[in-house]
């Protein structure tokens, strides 16, 4: 069906009252995009749906008779206002007129809107006079922008003029202000992203470097030098025809992507969310393999919006400069290639990019000026084109580049504005064959937030702020190690190479390793610190998954950490690319929790290896000190110590090893205040004081089966989540069980009324002994999308307990089942660890069976069977009843 045969239809629409006509009109016109969506350029698309509402708007507006009225004008706003519309984009309006419509025709304009809405159109419409029009838009950018791109399409002429004239009048925004206004708004947006492109699902429309951004830059000329085509600002000096080509090019690209993003959602959608991205992959041509399909798509996205980044910054700087009439108030000549421009490197002729050694010496350069803020437009237009000059052979084949990149990474300010504009102008991609593999590469998971090579950015920049000022209050550890190190390049070096294996078939740390040794020969390294720099790489998840997926108060645990740890430089190396590594996975991933679980392994495996590993020793020594600084604080608060004492002599050991003085003084004061429960009563307490971790929850009483599941139940429930939970049992059949929760997003629970109502929901629970309770959380949409097989492992420690390492998808519900499943099987739970990696849960749990023994190998085989079977129908449910 051809774009004519459509405008014809609308042609032999003649009754305003018909709306099913008008409505199959629209679906046909839906039939044509779909069909051609792969046979016909999407510039052609997008304007041939602006084409056709257009058309379908003059012929209800005429049936409608609006267009007898002299001051009356149906007005395109916005992108419809471009001429430009996706298949599901809104249509902006503006029905404008003289003077405030009489009733009837507000009538007929209701008429008119209801008839758009009714034949399944998304209309956003105003209706205003001239003068309140340009009155709100004098006070919100939003509509002043929308009136920059406003188009007539029916109506007044002469009131539409009025419009425009006074847009380009002196009582409008000014040039200055609006572009200062818009600069603003797009600082503002790109924060809501975190300031980078490279987010895995990102939003073709207002992610950095995506359309907006090329928008942004049409508005700004627009108002300024009130051109219609962006073609014109090549005779204005601000785009080469070639970067003008390359624009083009580009929002081409990322129409392609939105067009068919809507196509798949079928609605107006702008975020390639994983759901949709396999079939707008194969949509577009990249073919139907999945993960690897997306993955080819992804890549060529980012690249894109890269190069959309750079010529926004390139432009904007232009447009600022020449719209506010800036004049440099500070040069200084730095040396024969570059000045200094109120801060922004600026080369002084053009040949100062000639060679890639001149590329990475710039690096030096800036690394060497403090008081550089970033790129001259001038400077980012030669380094691009410099770049797309040497990609005969990657840099690193140079020894000269060799040489220059060891200065670089050994310079204490390397890595910060050098490194930020290595990564984000494509000269590491240029440098390192490696790092070139995983531009733009994607992590198919809800844990990463980031493609590798940006997490890979953020993780060395949280390295950098740790040697910074700033990274002396917020973390004062790695601060100090920082600081002793004497050589600092090598935790960089381990940084840069620690996910660089990821892509390619085999475990990326051990590829990494790999190609790190290589890296290390080929750059000169002693074998002493190739040895260091490799074995971090290797061994870069060592220390999360020791601390999240492990008891680090089993003596053995920390045994077998500090074995493989070896020695205190090799400790603080790890510890501070752990912290580092995790903070920049997710920005909503590091908490309280995690850096109390690094920090006591840290502290614990430190003394385990300066006592030579006699651990024992060491916790004996701790519960000393816990005990005795918990009965300083109760004896100043005036408890019974006589009272303290009989408490304590129910528990054993272990429980003052696991609890702090803090958590102590708490449970005791809890406990004794509360003597008189009855058999069946379950004292609920919470406390925000206690752990940083998070909320700290403690249940006293009377064994009984299902306790954990139960309380799990209504926490899940409640959007909860359980971190940590220590079971302990009392000599008299009493349980003490203490969790450590936290919000489902990894906030505190700050709030006194919210912690009551936790406290209140279960008691109400606990208080129906032997009925389940109903969770009727769903689960979330992305989860349903997501794969995570169930996998068990299980050991036996030196106390003869069983740890049951659980994986598994992160569904609703999902510990108060699995606990359910340990009652079924008359097992006791003594410990649970909780970590929650994105979609996957990493959950420790320490049993033993009915006679406190390990679980047999049968046992194990028989909890194993159960478990995947509970939880493969537990994934296909939507809610959970516990």
């Amino acid at each position: 069906m051809a774009l004519q045969n459509l405008l014809g239809d609308i042609n032999q629409l003649d009754d305003v009252n018909n709306v099913g006509a008008f409505k199959a009109c629209v679906e046909s016109s839906y039939r044509w995009l779909n069909s051609e969506s792969s046979q016909v350029d999407v510039d052609h698309l997008v304007t041939g749906r602006a084409v056709f509402v257009d058309a379908l708007l003059r012929q209800a507006w005429q049936l409608l008779q609006l267009d007898t009225y002299s001051d009356l004008s149906l007005v395109a706003v916005g992108g419809y206002g471009r001429g430009q519309l996706q298949p599901y984009s809104d249509v902006d309006l503006l029905l404008l007129s003289v003077k405030t419509p009489n009733d009837e025709i507000k009538e007929k304009l209701g008429r008119f809107i209801t008839l758009l809405w009714d034949i399944g159109l998304d209309v956003g419409q105003s209706v205003r006079t001239v003068k309140d029009t340009i009155k709100l838009a004098n006070q919100d950018i939003t509509i002043a922008t929308n009136l920059v791109e406003a188009r007539l399409l029916s109506g007044s002429l002469s009131t539409f003029e009025q419009l425009q004239k006074k847009v380009q009048s002196r009582e409008f925004w000014s040039s200055q202000d609006f572009f200062l206004a818009k600069y603003e708004e797009q600082v503002q947006r790109h924060a809501k992203f975190n300031g980078t492109s490279y987010n895995l699902e990102p939003n073709v429309k207002e992610n950095p470097g995506c359309l907006r951004d090329i928008q942004s830059i049409g508005w700004v000329a627009k108002k300024h030098f009130k051109v219609l085509k962006g073609r014109e600002l090549v005779e204005h000096g601000y785009f080469t025809a070639r970067e003008f080509e390359e624009l083009i090019e580009c929002r081409n690209h990322l129409w392609r992507i939105r067009y068919s993003l809507h196509l798949v959602a079928g609605r107006s959608e702008n975020r390639l969310l994983f759901d949709y991205q396999p079939q707008v992959a194969k949509r577009l041509g990249y073919g139907d393999e999945g993960k690897a399909s997306v993955e080819t798509m992804m890549k060529a996205f980012f690249r894109t919006v890269r190069r959309i980044s750079e010529l926004n910054e390139m432009l904007l700087q232009h447009f600022r400069h020449d719209i506010l009439a800036l004049k440099v108030r500070n040069h200084q000549v730095i040396n024969q290639d570059f000045a200094l421009a109120d801060g922004l490197l600026q080369a002084r002729h053009e040949a100062v990019f000639d060679s890639p050694e001149k590329l990475l010496g710039f690096l030096l350069l800036v690394a060497d000026t403090p008081q550089a803020q970033g790129l001259h437009s001038a400077t980012l237009r030669l380094l691009r084109n410099a770049r797309r000059r040497f990609r005969e052979h990657y840099f690193c084949e140079h020894e000269g580049c060799r040489q220059i990149f060891m200065q670089l990474v050994r310079h204490p300010d390397f890595f910060g504005l050098a490194w930020d504009l290595a990564h984000k102008h494509g000269i590491m991609q240029a440098y390192l064959p490696q790092w070139n593999q995983i531009v733009g590469m994607m992590q198919f998971d809800l844990f990463h937030a980031y493609t590798v090579d940006e997490h890979t950015h953020r993780l060395i920049k949280n390295i950098y702020s740790y040697s910074q000022p700033q990274g002396a209050k917020s973390f004062p550890r790695c601060h100090r190690i920082m600081q002793n190190l004497d050589k600092p390049e090598l935790l960089y070096i381990a940084a840069l190479f620690h996910d660089i294996g990821k892509g390619r078939n085999g475990d990326h740390s051990k590829l990494g390793a790999a190609d790190l040794q290589e890296f290390c020969q080929q750059h000169e390294l002693s074998s002493k610190d190739t040895e260091l720099a490799v074995w971090l790489v290797e061994q870069h998840l060592l220390m999360s998954v020791t601390a999240q997926r492990r008891d680090i108060y089993d003596p053995e645990v920390i045994h077998d950490f500090a074995g493989k740890v070896r020695n205190k430089a090799y400790l603080n190396h790890l510890y501070a690319l752990t912290l580092a590594d995790i903070r920049a996975t997710n920005d909503n991933l590091w908490n309280d929790w995690k850096s109390s679980l690094l920090r006591e392994l840290y502290q614990m495996t430190r003394k385990a290896l300066e006592n030579g590993l006699e651990c024992q020793i060491d916790l004996q020594s701790l519960v000393n000190e816990h005990k005795q600084e918990a009965l300083t604080l109760l004896r100043e608060q005036g408890h019974d110590l006589e009272q303290v004492t009989r408490l304590w002599r129910r528990l054993d050991w272990d429980y003052f090893v696991r609890f702090k003085a803090s958590q102590l003084v708490w449970h005791t004061s809890v406990i004794l205040g509360h003597e008189e429960l009855d058999e069946q009563q379950v004292l609920v307490a919470l406390s925000d004081d206690t752990s940083k971790a998070g909320t700290e929850l403690i249940l006293y009483g009377r064994d009984r089966a299902s306790l954990f599941a139960q309380v799990a139940s209504v926490l899940d429930s409640r959007n909860c989540s359980i971190h940590d939970a220590q079971i302990m049992g009392t000599q008299d059949g009493y349980v003490l069980d203490s969790f450590i929760i936290l919000e489902q997003d990894g906030g505190r629970i700050d709030s006194a009324s919210r912690r009551q109502s936790l406290k209140n929901a279960i008691q109400t629970q606990l208080a129906k002994p032997g009925h389940q309770h109903i969770n009727n959380r769903k689960m979330p949409r992305r989860m349903k999308q997501l794969s995570v097989p169930t996998k068990m492992r299980f050991f036996t420690n030196q106390a003869n307990m069983t740890l049951l390492e659980l994986e598994a998808l992160d569904a609703p519900g999902l510990l108060a089942k699995v606990s359910q499943q340990f009652v079924a099987f008359g097992l006791s739970l003594h410990m649970a660890k909780i970590t929650t990696i994105g979609e996957r849960a990493e959950d420790l749990f320490i049993l033993t069976n009915a006679q406190g023994q390990a679980l047999s190998q049968e046992e194990q085989l028989s909890l194993k069977k159960q478990l995947i079977e509970t939880l493969d129908q537990q994934n296909h449910g939507e809610t959970c009843q516990n």
